[in-house]
């Protein structure tokens, strides 16, 4: 095994605890400090999905369950423990949670409001703290959804991908056309203040028309917040078979370019303003604070399979 070094490249030694050396947190005190908690669980495999993602049958070895959702929230807030000592005095309180996945809701909903209590517990959340969880459509209910914003999410993001059922077919999407838009109304009713819905475009098969039916239903349903996405096929998925076989066609760039000026013009025209490459949002109160903590370079700390750190 290859020995970890024991001073950092400026000659610094490396601190025996873990602990980042001073300099790393200098000026932290000016920067937003964020975390991502990544949930990397899926019922079914999305056909066009590359993600640090299992399904119940990839988490089954011969020797039984290799990891269970069951004790997962307990693997996370251990993280978030750890971060508590990585980060040493940093007396910055947390200003976004973002909880990604796969799936996030396909844990127990206390247990999510469990992993973001660690989070209160170890670091303290700022005044206004954004909170937010990805959730599938078909993964959530009213009572879910009200356990939730009890627990101190105030932000929710739901996966559409589209209106139409044959596209919804192609990306191996398993929920009902018209579920995303109920989502919305269950999340309001249950008070979250900020609701989004991630469409994608130039799924094959997909047409302007198609495109332009899910936006609007996507409008129509009433959230604050919409994210439009290109198809990207990534090498190794089952979709870029599919299409290496012909089964369906290849969606080219120009394709793309004219979905991508679709949306800016509808959503544009809806009171949506375009803020950040593929988000509109219906006011500066319903931008995604957490992505523009990325874009902008603050601080973030990652905890799951699939995350990782920023200071």
């Amino acid at each position: 095994m290859e020995r970890m070094p024991s001073a950092l490249p400026d000659g610094e030694p490396v601190p025996d605890d873990g602990a980042l050396p001073a300099h790393a947190l200098a000026g932290a005190a000016d920067r937003p400090l964020g975390f991502y908690l990544h949930v990397p669980y899926c019922a079914t495999r999305c056909g066009y999905c590359d993600f640090n993602t299992y399904t119940a049958t990839e988490l089954r070895g011969t020797g039984g369950v290799l990891a269970s959702r069951e004790n997962y929230a307990e693997t996370l807030i251990d993280e978030i423990r750890l971060a508590r000592k990585v980060l040493g005095d940093d007396p910055r309180p947390v200003r976004t949670v973002f909880v990604g996945g796969g799936t996030p809701t396909l844990l127990a909903a206390g247990d999510l409001v469990r992993m973001l209590g660690a989070i209160r517990d170890e670091f303290g959340l700022a005044d206004g703290a954004e909170v937010t969880t990805e959730a599938n459509p078909e993964s959530v209910d009213p009572a879910y959804l009200e356990t939730l914003r009890a627990g101190g999410f105030n932000r929710i993001s739901f996966g559409m991908q589209s209106a139409r059922r044959h596209v919804l077919r192609v990306l191996d999407r398993t929920h009902t056309p018209g579920r995303p838009e109920a989502c919305v109304a269950e999340a309001r009713a249950a008070g979250f203040e900020h609701v989004n819905l991630d469409l994608i475009y130039g799924t094959p098969g997909e047409s302007d028309d198609d495109w332009r039916a899910s936006l609007d239903a996507a409008i129509g349903a009433g959230p604050d917040h919409v994210s439009a996405y290109a198809l990207i096929v990534e090498e190794g998925t089952q979709l870029a078979r599919r299409i290496r076989r012909g089964e369906v066609p290849m969606t080219d760039d120009d394709v793309h370019a004219d979905r991508y000026l679709i949306a800016e013009s509808v959503l544009s025209a809806a009171g949506f303003d375009w803020y950040e490459v593929s988000n509109w949002a219906t006011s500066a109160a319903g931008r995604c604070l957490h992505n523009e903590l990325y874009w902008r370079g603050a601080d973030w700390w990652g905890a799951g399979p699939g995350a990782h750190s920023h200071v």
